[in-house]
């Protein structure tokens, strides 16, 4: 897979590309991970992306020539180009597991006020990662990338992220490790049995309790 990411801002990922499962993908060859400044596609003489609003307004608003001209410039026939954006369908475990089917990724990370409206009609869609606003889309392309790049063959060991949650609908089921007793607060007798039917069995019915409890719209 080839994830390429469109902003103004690429020191923002040097941390996300040099740490942990992510570097470990790009080293393994999982995933090849591109992130272009767009800023270098302003025909403008001082590389000018934004511009005021039309109707008046406070603050500014991306230019469509510089993101349309990135957009061209890296796409292919495998690309889909998805707008970093609030007004997008909210993030999921679901669509995680989509987007980990395609072949190259193009994720544009917004800035300023937002996008010129007929953006729309250069991307196949738009995704929100949560009804909030951040300052810009950096944040979110790297919770998509890093939620994609984990299911990738040869990642991470597929039975790790089966049991994460929303794999199948629901909250994982709790975790414990040593020591057995904390405090007073003691680890579920039946994980320490060595009966791994029992076990599994519990597990079960613990990730189906905590859905319930914490996140029942899951559910619904």
């Amino acid at each position: 897979m080839k994830i390429t990411i469109l902003t103004l801002f690429p020191d923002m990922f040097s941390g996300f590309l040099s740490e942990s499962i992510i570097k470990r993908a790009i080293e393994r060859r999982c995933v090849d991970i591109e992130i272009i400044n767009f800023r270098k596609y302003s025909t403008l003489n001082n590389h000018q992306v934004d511009d005021t609003p039309y109707g008046g307004g406070a603050g500014m608003v991306l230019r469509l020539e510089p993101l349309v001209s990135a957009i061209r410039a890296v796409k292919t026939p495998d690309s889909r180009v998805i707008l970093l954006t609030p007004a997008g369908k909210k993030y999921d475990q679901e669509k995680a597991r989509l987007l980990s089917t395609c072949k190259h990724l193009i994720l544009v990370c917004g800035h300023y006020e937002g996008f010129d409206e007929r953006i729309l009609h250069y991307v196949d869609e738009e995704i929100s990662i949560g009804d909030y606003v951040l300052t810009g889309g950096e944040i979110p392309a790297m919770a998509i990338s890093d939620s994609v790049i984990r299911l990738l063959d040869g990642v991470i060991k597929k039975e790790s992220f089966e049991n994460d949650s929303f794999y199948d609908g629901l909250l994982d089921y709790p975790q414990y490790t040593k020591p057995a007793v904390f405090e007073g607060h003691e680890v579920p007798q039946v994980l320490l049995s060595g009966d791994h039917q029992n076990v599994d069995k519990w597990r079960e019915e613990a990730a189906l309790l905590k859905t319930k409890e914490r996140r029942k719209d899951l559910l619904e």
